[in-house]
């Protein structure tokens, strides 16, 4: 899974800085399932559900965070 998620984290990275507009709706779609993850694991009685639901929602944010960080640095270059 930790590989998977980095994978997405450098394909969103690289998306976003080529074609910044059409990177929004795979890292909607990343976020999403990775908000559904957390969802389910949160479910679980007392602290397991928060052991379950951290890393997906960490994940989240690191998928959200490499997409803006693309689109960022696209905005910084001088072209």
């Amino acid at each position: 899974m930790i590989v998977g998620v980095i994978g997405a984290c450098v394909v969103l990275a690289v998306l976003a800085f080529l074609l910044p507009r059409l990177s929004r709706h795979p890292q909607n779609g990343a976020q999403r399932a990775l908000g559904a993850g957390s969802r389910t694991g949160s479910k679980a009685p007392g602290p397991l559900g928060r052991l379950l639901s951290k890393p997906f929602s960490s994940s989240s944010r690191a998928v959200g965070r490499s997409g803006s960080a693309g689109r960022r640095a696209r905005r910084h270059m001088r072209f």
